[in-house]
């Protein structure tokens, strides 16, 4: 029998704007409904309310990392029936610029994409921008790939583009490692990872329109993340995600440490699996 666990007032019919409104009428602009859980290995499907759709999860969320999709067009991704995408806030503060895209009515509007958009941190740059990074307690150094100019993106700063962009889900800036890093590194930046999400949540100006995510760290090493999780959920955020994998560590690291975190991760609050994730992926792990 399916259970139901919301935030928010419950949903009448997930097609009606009516109804989204009303879900989405308390603090927090999200509602997750728990339509069905596996008792044997705990994957679950879910409707996630958002302001702009309702999702049916498990979902693969396309990437359009500055905007756009590669090859594709946001008509022809809403006829595949797309409810969510991501874009990336460091390179959509780079270019074009959080200004000219608030003036567009947000991110949305700049791409003329009706349903619901979730905007990375920018923190992923750190390992795919390591040449050009540097980070600090103050945030991440970056060389601009584009003239050279040094930008340091902060916590704040990294909230400061996202609301800008309007995103429906926002992240929060994380100190990203490679998964296959060990030692004292991992630790430094998993309790950095907590005290900028502090930051950030103080950062958020629009916590009544866009749904700010944590972001579980540790690496590999199960203790460092047990207790990030244990520091991350005594914070009351709308969602969590599961970062610092998919960076070449083996299957079996990757499905050990998915599972440690969402056996400690809040069960009424959507779970986020951040990395390249093969949609057709159907193992109930990445199903949690």
């Amino acid at each position: 029998m399916a259970s139901t666990i919301e935030r928010g007032a419950p949903p009448n019919a997930l097609g009606s704007n009516m109804s989204l409104k009303k879900a989405l009428s308390a603090a927090s602009p999200l509602s997750l409904r728990i339509v069905a859980e596996c008792p044997v290995t705990k994957a679950r499907a879910c409707d996630l309310i958002l302001p702009h759709a309702a999702v049916s999860t498990p979902v693969f969320m396309p990437v359009g990392t500055q905007g756009t999709l590669k090859g594709i067009t946001v008509d022809q991704l809403e006829g595949l029936g797309c409810q969510i995408c991501l874009g990336n806030t460091y390179h959509l503060g780079m270019r074009p610029g959080p200004d000219l895209i608030e003036k567009a009515s947000g991110l949305h509007g700049f791409m003329n994409w009706k349903k619901n958009l979730l905007t990375d941190s920018g923190g992923f740059q750190m390992v795919s921008l390591v040449e050009l990074s540097e980070v600090t307690e103050d945030g991440v150094k970056f060389k601009s790939p584009y003239d050279g100019k040094e930008i340091l993106l902060s916590p704040e700063k990294s909230i400061s583009i996202q609301n800008s962009l309007g995103s429906d889900i926002m992240m929060q800036l994380d100190d990203v490692v490679s998964s296959t890093v060990t030692g004292p590194r991992v630790e430094e930046a998993m309790h950095r990872s907590i005290r900028w999400l502090d930051r950030c949540i103080a950062a958020n100006k629009n916590p009544d329109r866009q749904n700010l995510f944590a972001i579980i760290q540790g690496g590999l090493n199960a203790e460092l993340r047990k207790k990030c999780l244990e520091e991350m959920t005594q914070r009351d955020v709308p969602g969590f995600a599961i970062g610092g994998l998919s960076g070449g560590e083996e299957k079996d690291d990757f499905w050990r440490m998915v599972t440690l975190s969402t056996d400690h991760l809040p069960r009424e609050k959507p779970r986020y699996l951040m990395g390249p994730i093969d949609p057709d992926c159907h193992c109930p792990t990445c199903r949690r």
